[in-house]
């Protein structure tokens, strides 16, 4: 049975993404001149909590912004988006998290973060919405806030039973205890290779990383691949489903669209299997637009895709 109001709590980052387009990405030391410039609150945990508020879900966002201008405006758009910021903290300790993003004519970004306040969120901050998680269809986290934080977040989820899904993203070391915590694990392809060491090249080489993860203990792993689709693969088997065909506008927030959508899936009582294709489509349509979460799909959008895409 489906949940009519899904209820989602989100632990990750906040940033403030300054985008810039062009051509083409420049090579190390090489100047060019860009297109638009754009400015969009972002951050993985910010985008997938404002993916899944955009698909109807209540959103519990646990996160730390700083005490600047870009906090504010941050602040400002969750409430504008119905991000639930009772757990959206601010701090003088360090300023709002910033990410300068290059995106191309064909979409490919390059993107680098200056975490900021994200590294300042603690598992006391985590355990003060410890409520909100245990009651939630489904817990999300990545990794642009500190490792310890995100433990505490995953232990109190499973305590509770509460579906856990991490998005290990950007790629770093996770410990045994950490994976075996994870119910639903979505790399993509650089960072299963980055946590297995297989390197992924192809749909065979991609689901023997995949099995590798769940002999770490994760309980299913779908592993995006890009414009190509993705893959899951658990116990009770695997399945590759092909990415929507859609003109690409800027792939920023793809795997955040995805990790957000497959969340509230969950949350309303969908299987594994159609809520990854359910976030298979919120993916495919947030790429379309320009910036982060200006770009994640409304349930009104998402559904008239999909009839036509079935048409």
């Amino acid at each position: 049975m489906k949940r009519d109001v899904p209820t989602i709590a989100v632990v990750g980052s906040s940033n403030m993404d300054l985008v810039v387009k062009s051509k083409r990405i420049p090579a190390i030391g090489e100047t060019i001149l860009g297109g638009d410039f754009i400015m969009a609150p972002g951050g993985k945990g910010a985008n997938q909590a404002v993916a899944a508020a955009k698909l109807g879900a209540q959103v519990f966002f646990i996160a730390k912004l700083g005490e600047d201008i870009f906090g504010s405006q941050s602040l400002n758009n969750f409430e504008k988006e119905g991000v639930n910021t009772k757990y959206v903290l601010q701090t003088k300790e360090s300023p709002s998290g910033v990410a300068l993003i290059m995106v191309d004519d064909d979409g490919n970004n390059l993107i680098v973060v200056a975490p900021g306040a994200n590294q300042n969120l603690s598992p006391e901050d985590v355990k003060e919405a410890g409520t909100e998680i245990a009651s939630s269809g489904a817990l999300v986290a990545q990794l642009e806030v500190p490792i310890e934080t995100i433990e505490c977040a995953a232990g109190l989820a499973n305590k509770s039973n509460v579906p856990f899904i991490l998005d290990p993203a950007p790629a770093q070391k996770l410990s045994p205890q950490l994976l075996k915590m994870v119910d639903v694990l979505t790399p993509n392809e650089t960072e299963a290779q980055f946590l297995t060491g297989v390197e992924v090249k192809d749909r065979e080489s991609a689901s023997a990383a995949a099995h590798k993860l769940l002999e770490f203990g994760v309980k299913t792993v779908i592993l995006t691949m890009g414009a190509s689709g993705y893959l899951t693969v658990s116990n009770e088997g695997t399945e590759f489903v092909p990415a929507r065909k859609v003109k690409a506008a800027d792939s920023t927030a793809a795997g955040d669209a995805f990790t957000g959508s497959l969340a509230v899936g969950l949350a309303q009582g969908r299987t594994l299997s159609d809520a990854a294709l359910f976030a298979n489509s919120v993916a495919a349509l947030s790429v379309t637009k320009m910036g982060a979460q200006p770009s994640m799909p409304t349930v009104q959008e998402v559904e008239a895709f999909i009839s036509k895409m079935e048409q």
